[in-house]
């Protein structure tokens, strides 16, 4: 069964183009600009969020937060990204798993996500 994967980003460029490149890699991938979509989950989980810091009227982290903090969503992985140059600095403390700097190389950012996703 394929791996699911929810991409939040506000760029919908970044969007087409991290979706298209994960499916290539064999993940089911769900995109969204909204936040509030990832905050609102119910039922269907998928197995790893991509979350922008920065999105349009919403911080990423306080969302990364608040789906660590519910029963439901806490074990899904959540791999925050951002071009801003501190950004990394404050997603612990937001409980996100990791966070991969804006512009990524492509590989990079599949090995990452696949290394929080079991075989």
């Amino acid at each position: 069964m394929k791996k699911k994967i929810l991409i939040v980003d506000d760029d919908p460029d970044i969007l087409e183009a991290v979706g298209m490149l994960l499916e290539l890699e064999g993940f089911s991938v769900t995109t969204s600009t909204r936040g509030e979509d990832a905050e609102k989950l119910k039922g269907n989980y998928p197995d790893l969020i991509l979350l922008d810091v920065l999105l349009s009227g919403k911080d990423g982290r306080t969302i990364a937060k608040h789906l660590k903090q519910q029963t439901n969503t806490r074990n899904i992985p959540i791999v925050m990204m951002s071009a801003h140059p501190s950004a990394h600095t404050t997603i612990k403390e937001y409980l996100a798993d990791d966070f991969i700097p804006k512009p990524f190389e492509l590989d990079h950012l599949v090995g990452t996500i696949k290394s929080h996703l079991p075989s």
